[in-house]
């Protein structure tokens, strides 16, 4: 959901998915910072106050509270431990957007944003400047739309285990994947784990059947939600990954949970590619409903470890297209055999796909000296008037690369597991953020806490493979599924990708995850890039103590801040 409130002094924009609520604002009249003295509305200004309150379903609030950070003024409240949330009209924010990662979903708030005037230890807020903005997160599971529209179910994990939360509310204990009930656990699940249980166990009786295909099968528990379906009479089908040196831990899950039994396991053995899928197909009464797609493998740290997502689209012709599919792979077929079937039912489109559609892409597709769909995926990306959000687990191919380098006012945001590979740009635009996965080391800024490492995983940080194209407009395009934007992607591997314009819902939910993952890393990459430079400043982490020291950029047109400023908060 997203909300537009305009007030005498400030405009306030919130866009809400399940988790996260992101907020941006700015000046209701166009500001001009030119020369050493500010405007008047900017005099003294160090920075903004948020206040929260939460109703019920009836609308009684149920809680009033200033939100609150970590950053601080660094003579002010000193002595408190290094992790400690100050609250926000102490040690305002000092920029012109910010995230509430606190909030639950199909609940409403309202959050006033307050500018906060004076000196760090002599601060005011000017209330008649504030303006409230009220809005409903949205719900996990949403009705059936009355057109017969694609419906969606989204779920992140929270992917950030070395993190300050995390530290601070588990001293950073090491999870243990065998309890997932736990709470580090469940903090780290962040309902993926549960959604997956629940996809599943609704295959309750014979009149259900489940079709899943997966790369990595190693969590237990998964596998034993499967043969409980199995034992309520559902028809259940596992194709797996029996070629690469995931084979023998996939047959010993299948092994363990009783599910290696001939008529339940298919083997899947070419041995060009990989066979990277992690779908699951729901049919009732022989009619396939839904499919469970994303990003997370069947494995303790593809649900809790790095970041991922399980998308479940609530469509039979979706569903459709994705159980012919799996029928194509349950045949054992090489890729040079996929490639034209594949390509046949899943057609890469000509320019736009259509508006309001969900269009699935299935691999391999492309021929071997092809990047035909890359090259489509490039394309979208070309076409962004002001907003690219882009994730990348391993490679960054070159024909993302030069729609990244080009001189232009479009934001680009990259994350990326690891840091930018030998041969790979980005260019010099000022408006291409990159960030690459990190951690907090102890003592790396002050007032931080340590962060720990990420024990269930070897790549710690980005798992999840998905592009926004302007997220923010009426007519958002999102790209999300197993590939990993690379050739063998599309030319060898077994992968499945979902195209989704003009679904507002979704890309809400997918932005806040984004903007959460990524500035949670740029932070930590910024640091780190510091330290290797010899340029490092435990002392970063502090607030500037003069308006002039933290506004400048945000008024300067040729700095991403400012551009964000009025990107985020413009319709």
């Amino acid at each position: 959901m997203r909300r537009l409130e305009t007030g005498p002094v400030l405009k306030v924009r919130v866009i809400a998915g399940l988790h996260v609520v992101v907020l941006a604002w700015d000046f209701s009249q166009q500001l001009t910072v030119s020369g050493a003295a500010l405007p008047p509305e900017l005099e003294r200004l160090l920075g903004f106050a948020i206040e929260r309150e939460e109703y019920d379903g009836q609308g009684a609030v149920v809680e009033r509270y200033v939100l609150r950070g970590i950053k601080r003024f660094r003579f002010k409240d000193q002595g408190l431990a290094p992790g400690t949330p100050v609250p926000l009209d102490e040690h305002p924010v000092q920029s012109f957007q910010w995230a509430d990662y606190t909030v639950k979903p199909a609940t409403t708030y309202a959050y006033r944003v307050i500018p906060m005037y004076g000196t760090p230890k002599n601060l005011a807020p000017k209330d008649v400047a504030s303006v409230e903005v009220t809005v409903t997160t949205e719900p996990e599971v949403v009705p059936d739309a009355s057109n017969g529209a694609p419906r969606h179910d989204i779920y992140f994990n929270r992917g950030v285990i070395g993190s300050q939360a995390y530290a601070r509310r588990f001293e950073n204990e090491a999870p243990d994947p065998d309890q997932p009930g736990s709470a580090p656990m469940q903090w780290l699940s962040r309902g993926l784990y549960e959604a997956l249980i629940k996809f599943i166990g609704q295959a309750s009786d014979e009149h259900c059947a489940l079709r899943a295909a997966f790369y990595e099968f190693h969590y237990l528990p998964v596998a034993r939600a499967l043969r409980k379906a199995v034992d309520a009479g559902a028809d259940v089908k596992i194709v797996y990954d029996a070629e690469s040196s995931y084979k023998q831990e996939n047959e010993e899950t299948l092994h363990r949970a009783e599910l290696l039994q001939s008529d339940i396991r298919i083997p899947r053995t070419v041995s060009e590619g990989i066979r990277h899928n992690k779908f699951i197909v729901l049919i009732e009464d022989d009619v396939p409903i839904a499919v469970w797609t994303g990003s997370t493998n069947i494995s303790a740290g593809g649900i809790f470890g790095h970041s991922n997502v399980g998308h479940v689209v609530w469509d039979t012709r979706v569903a459709t297209a994705y159980l012919r599919y799996w029928q194509r792979l349950a045949d054992n077929l090489t890729p040079t055999k996929l490639r034209a079937p594949n390509r046949l039912a899943t057609p890469t489109p000509v320019g736009k796909t259509p508006e309001n559609s969900v269009v699935p892409l299935f691999s391999p597709r492309d021929e071997k000296d092809s990047i035909a769909t890359l090259q489509w995926y490039a394309d979208r990306m070309a076409e962004a008037k002001r907003l690219i959000c882009f994730t990348v687990a391993f490679n960054l191919d070159e024909v993302f690369q030069q729609v990244i380098s080009t001189e232009n006012d479009v934001l680009r945001y990259i994350v990326k597991d690891d840091d930018l590979g030998d041969g790979e740009t980005i260019g010099h635009d000022r408006d291409v953020l990159f960030a690459g996965g990190g951690r907090f080391d102890e003592g790396a800024l002050k007032n931080f806490l340590g962060e720990r490492d990420n024990p269930l995983n070897s790549n710690d940080y980005i798992h999840t493979k998905f592009m926004l194209v302007d997220p923010l407009s009426n007519d958002p395009l999102v790209v999300s599924g197993s590939a990993n934007f690379s050739r063998p992607s599309q030319r060898t591997n077994d992968e499945n990708m979902l195209v989704v314009r003009g679904d507002t819902r979704v890309a809400d939910i997918y932005l806040g995850e984004f903007m959460r993952i990524f500035d949670h890393h740029y932070a930590r990459y910024v640091v780190r890039v510091l330290q290797e430079e010899g340029k490092s400043d435990p002392s970063a982490g502090y607030l500037k103590e003069k308006a002039g020291d933290w506004l400048r950029l945000h008024f300067d047109a040729k700095s991403y801040k400012a551009k964000r400023r009025r990107y985020f908060t413009e319709e």
